[in-house]
This record gives structure tokens, sequence and C-alpha cells, in this order.
């Protein structure tokens, strides 16, 4: 009888733990969950490095050029010769800051920024709470009425508020005018800087609201109707519900549209300039215009340069402290 041969034992492979072993696994391919982990690293960056080139590559320069400028003493000879101008060092800086008028422009603007900032930033939030309770075909309108405003020139609105504020023909007096005991016939709103500033803060929140306002309203479809629902319940009512329950939720995009507006209302220029027939008065400069003025009309382009760069330092704390802002509320969260 014949006997089956016996099974012969499979073939034990090389034990996992030597180091020959150790070594494949080692140069083997790395797991795809790593990688796939590095590409969410890198790719924010990879996103935003052809927005971080252009802008170094069009502000970078000027930039640079401008800080370079302040420190020389330009004038028309080396502009025209185009021979280097001399070294000045800290003098343009030690001339401006010991200037009283200066400092007296700085605090204007500082003025004008709040005021227009302020009157922005609350007209806005009016807009943005009408239009969360207004039918959704009257929202539509009001969000195209308020975007043709945003893209109206800014050459054109201030050709309507001179028009609308003009000591001859203006509609403003016109309708003062007809008030009992008031008499603006001929009046002169821009001989008096106060009342000249307060048509320019007119056409520079007329220009901000609506950014603010589309930007509020759509900060205002994000609060969940349950927190209000329930706040209602528990007895909080018109300015309550607001505060308690409302802006901590529309916080976050308050904070951005309010230091944006304060940025822009800092640098106002354009207003100023088309408002005043491009020869503002002394009593109308802020930080913008009076930089200008000295570099390209009076011929201190050094003088001009450094009014520019301490601009540029005093928005960019602005922006250190919107930045902190930001930062806080996302830890809070």
């Amino acid at each position: 009888m014949e006997t089956a041969d016996p099974p012969r034992p499979a073939a034990a492979g090389p034990d996992p733990g030597t180091p020959g072993v150790r070594h494949r696994r080692a140069a083997g391919p790395r797991p795809r969950g790593t990688l796939r982990r590095a590409g969410r690293l890198t790719l924010p960056y990879l996103l935003i490095a052809p927005t971080v080139l252009a802008l170094a590559a069009v502000l970078g320069y000027p930039l640079v050029d401008l800080v370079l400028l302040s420190f020389q003493d330009m004038t028309r000879k080396q502009l025209f010769s185009g021979t280097s101008p001399p070294w000045a060092g800290l003098g343009q800086y030690r001339t401006i800051l010991s200037d009283g008028f200066f400092w007296n422009v700085v605090g204007r603007t500082a003025l004008f920024t709040v005021v227009c900032v302020a009157a922005t930033m609350a007209l806005a939030m009016l807009v943005a709470l009408l239009m969360r309770r207004v039918a959704p075909w009257v929202r539509m309108t009001m969000v195209g009425v308020l975007v043709a405003v945003w893209a109206m020139p800014i050459m054109v609105a201030a050709s309507i508020f001179r028009w609308l504020s003009d000591a001859d023909y203006g509609v403003v007096n016109w309708l003062l005018g007809l008030l009992p005991g008031l008499d603006f016939s001929k009046h002169n709103w821009f001989a008096d800087p106060w009342e000249g500033f307060a048509v320019i803060a007119c056409v520079v929140v007329w220009g901000a609201v609506p950014f603010a306002a589309v930007t509020l309203q759509a900060a205002l479809s994000q609060v969940p109707p349950e927190l209000e629902e329930a706040a209602l319940v528990d007895g909080a009512r018109g300015p309550q519900l607001f505060r308690h329950v409302t802006f901590p939720v529309i916080k976050p995009a308050f904070v951005l549209v309010t230091s944006l507006s304060a940025i822009w209302d800092f640098g106002v220029f354009n207003q100023i300039w088309l408002m005043r027939g491009g020869q503002p008065e002394k009593e109308y400069y802020l930080l913008g215009v009076y930089s200008f003025i000295e570099s390209f009309a009076v011929n201190r382009y050094s003088t001009g340069a450094a009014i520019a760069v301490i601009t540029v330092l005093l928005l960019l704390g602005g922006a250190v402290v919107y930045v902190r802002q930001i930062l806080t509320m996302g830890e809070a969260e």
C-alpha cells in the first residue's frame, strides 16, 4: 500500500524584524495620507503666491522708492537733470514733526475719519436692517440701487454735490430757504471749513454706505432665526435683541467693514480735490492732500514723500489693530 507524501511546509518569508526588512520598509513609498496632508498645507500658499508676487511688483518698488526719496532732498534741478539728489537723512522728518501745521492736519484727518466712519456704519446698519425686513423683490431693488451708487465715479458724485451745495443755484439752499425764519440765499457752504467738510463728508459717506450696507446685510442673513426666536420668547425686545443676539453674530463683518472704512477715509484725496476745484485751501488739507501739495505744487518732493511715509505708518498701525481684533475674535470662537 502506497502512502501519500507528507505535505511540504510553506516557505517561510524573512523575519520582519531583520535589519534588511526594516531597511526596505523605510525606503518604500510614503503613505498616501502624508502626501495629502502635505498638499493641504502647501496649497494655500501656492494659491496666494500669484497675488503676493503681483502686489510686490506693483507696490513694492514704488514704496521703496518713496522711502528712499524721503531721506533725500529732491529739487527740480535733480528732477530735470537726472542727477542723484543729496542725502538728507532724517532732516525731512525733523522738519515735519516739529511743524505745528502738520499736527493740525493730522488731527483734522483723524477727526474727519472718525466722523465719516461713524456716519457710514450707522447708516449702513440701518439700511441693512431695513433690507432684512422688506420683501425679497424690494431687497433686490435696494441692492441694485446700492450697487449703482457704489459704481458711480467719484468725479460724477463730486459734481452732483457741488451742484447741490452751489451758492447761486444749489438745491440745498433753496430747500432750506423754504423753512420759515431761514435765509440761505447765496450761502457759500465752503466759506466756513466746518460746513465745507460737512459737504465733503456727505460725498465720502454717500460712496461708502453701499459697500458697508450690502456686506452687513449678507452678515445679517447668517444670523440663525432660532436664536432670535428664543430671545423673543425670553422677553428680549428691540435694542436688547440686537445687542445681545444679532450683533455678536455679525461682529466680525462689522469690524472688517469698520476697519476698511477707516483706512479708506484716512487717505481721502479725490473728494476734497474735486470739491475745491483742484485748489483746496489750507483749511481743507488732510494728509493725502498735504502730501500732494508739498510734492507737486510747492515742488518739495522729499517733504511730500516723508508726509506720505508717515501716513502709511499711521495706516499700518490701524491695520495692526484690525488684525489683532480679528485674531482675538477667532480665538474667542
